[in-house]
């Protein structure tokens, strides 16, 4: 006769077994959501490897009755074990990164001497480069995503692990953080706010905007870079 502690066990791992088979598809929809915003380097099974692992350890470590429902709390675990994966890699070559903070500190200096919000020419202009080259440098920036909003030259990229709209345990850095948002131009406020909280895509915010796909991601770049800059001042203080 098999014993008490045996029917539990097998009961548990069939339940486990059952929330995989159940949720596995979880895990690939959170991937492609996550892969859309990411660089082309990013392999998306890989982020599917890091959320199956994650999936595995929520079926086995979940206790129902404690109020959120499974598809909750595994996709937390989920999301979480996949942005841990990328935060591992620098997806950013070095150059990439020095250019976002020239470009950084030209708006800096544009804002500073104008007393105004720089414009695309201008900050082309003090950068020293055509405005074709600024808009490369300002979607490129997106790929620094994973990294600090304003590293030094000592700091290696792979050393920190923040996105410009991560979460922030610093309440100081959070309030200027929201701040910096607060203060970009509308339209840069616009796509922040559908590409992180409404979760569109580029192309679904072109839609809206009535413009190119491209012409979404230059705005977005520079978007980052204008929080850069805002933030180069908190940072040092």
């Amino acid at each position: 006769m098999r014993s008490q502690a045996y029917v539990r066990t097998r009961a548990a791992t069939d339940a486990a077994s059952g929330l995989i088979d159940s949720h596995a598809g979880l895990v690939k929809r959170i991937a492609y959501h996550l892969k859309a915003r990411l660089p082309d380097s990013v392999d998306v099974e890989d982020l599917q490897q890091a959320g199956m692992l994650a999936l595995l350890e929520a079926a086995a470590n979940f206790e129902r009755g404690h109020g959120a429902c499974f598809a909750t709390y595994a996709g937390i675990r989920i999301r979480g074990a996949m942005i841990d994966s990328l935060r591992a890699v620098d997806w950013a070559p070095r150059s990439v990164h020095r250019k976002a903070r020239a470009a950084a500190a030209a708006i800096q200096a544009v804002e500073r001497r104008t007393g105004r919000e720089a414009r695309e020419a201008e900050i082309a202009a003090e950068l020293g480069v055509n405005l074709g080259e600024y808009h490369r440098i300002a979607q490129d920036a997106l790929q620094c995503r994973f990294g600090s909003l304003d590293e030094s030259d000592e700091q290696h990229p792979a050393d920190v692990d923040a996105d410009p709209l991560r979460e922030v345990s610093d309440q100081g850095l959070r309030a200027a953080l929201t701040s910096a948002i607060e203060s970009l131009p509308e339209r840069e406020r616009q796509v922040m706010s559908m590409y992180y909280d409404d979760e569109l895509n580029l192309k679904e915010i072109g839609l809206v905007l009535g413009v190119s796909e491209s012409r979404v991601s230059q705005i977005h770049g520079q978007a980052v870079l204008r929080l850069r800059a805002q933030l180069r001042d908190w940072n040092r203080r």
